[in-house]
């Protein structure tokens, strides 16, 4: 089901991303918290994409195993611009459409190795919006057994695009996304619910209407907050976090109950503030994101769309 039907019948969606493994056991360990997370009844949940053709046929196979084994979580399939040919793009499309694949996140995609933020290496597609409109092309031709072809999603960035200081200018930037044909925003992590909030009402003064979906990822370990410091896209963590994590000294467990309650309350403010979708980065295990869900009380996604409609 496109985006647009998906989120006219709920409202309010739920999702989880995967990447897909490097080896065979790593994608049956994958495939197995996968059917863990099933039982919380996600809206949808993505595949992540990277450059080169082993990857790429990864990001395809773990697609369809999950079309297979688990129909009902509705794979979105994440595509970058990085090192792509128009002929690739198409191919790869016309695989995704023939597969039944609904919805296409489409993405600037990480720099290359050793380039430079914003550097895509050799391709067709140097920026997000022209992977959008490609993909609007192609969704005009017919090829997709839907009639509208495929839903689009695209990325936000609260804290702002490392490649785009102008702050000004990553509006526009996003804003002509939209106007290419984007149906949703998907931002990235965010330790901050402040950075959503004023990136909703940046996106609302530049005229951009379509769905904004919150990514959370609960960090569980220091060594996991560093990596994502160290990340080209960054990630700016609250004095009161770092204050907290400091109470933990070397207590390992401290660490990771801190950043699940820390990911819980953001969750738990973004509902009370009627945010449209909660995307949740699981690093390929269930147990952060079920916790989250304990924490707050419910079960499964059902029951956190219910507690809107109660106006809770």
């Amino acid at each position: 089901m496109r985006f647009p039907e998906i989120f006219a019948r709920d409202g309010q969606t739920f999702s989880f991303e995967f990447f897909p493994p490097k080896t065979e056991e790593a994608t049956d360990q994958l495939f197995a918290h996968i059917a863990r997370l099933e039982a919380l009844k996600p809206t949808f949940v993505t595949v992540t994409y990277g450059a080169g053709g082993s990857t790429r046929q990864r990001t395809g196979d773990v697609i369809r195993r999950i079309q297979r084994q688990h129909p009902a979580l509705d794979p979105i399939a994440h595509l970058t611009c990085v090192l792509q040919s128009r002929g690739e793009m198409e191919e790869i499309l016309t695989q995704y459409a023939r597969s039944s694949v609904s919805n296409i996140l489409a993405l600037g995609g990480d720099p290359p190795r050793g380039a430079s933020p914003g550097d895509r290496g050799p391709t067709d597609f140097h920026h997000a919006v022209d992977l959008v409109r490609f993909i609007r092309a192609f969704n005009a031709r017919g090829i997709h057994p839907h009639r509208d072809g495929f839903g689009i999603g695209v990325a936000g960035f609260p804290e702002g695009h490392p490649a785009t200081p102008n702050r000004l200018l990553e509006m526009d930037y996003l804003k002509a996304k939209v106007d290419a044909g984007a149906d949703y925003i998907c931002t990235q992590l965010f330790f901050d619910n402040r950075d959503f909030y004023d990136f909703c009402e940046r996106c609302e003064l530049a005229g951009i209407h379509v769905p904004v979906l919150a990514g959370i990822m609960p960090y569980t370990s220091v060594a996991g907050m560093k990596r994502m410091a160290e990340l080209a896209l960054g990630a700016r963590y609250p004095a009161a976090l770092l204050r907290a994590v400091a109470r933990c000294g070397n207590d390992a467990e401290a660490v990771r109950r801190v950043g699940i309650l820390w990911a819980t309350e953001q969750c738990r403010d973004l509902l009370d503030h009627g945010v449209k979708g909660i995307h949740f980065y699981t690093m390929n295990r269930a147990e952060a994101t079920e916790e989250i869900y304990a924490n707050l009380g419910v079960t499964d996604s059902v029951q956190l769309r219910a507690t809107r409609r109660m106006g809770c």
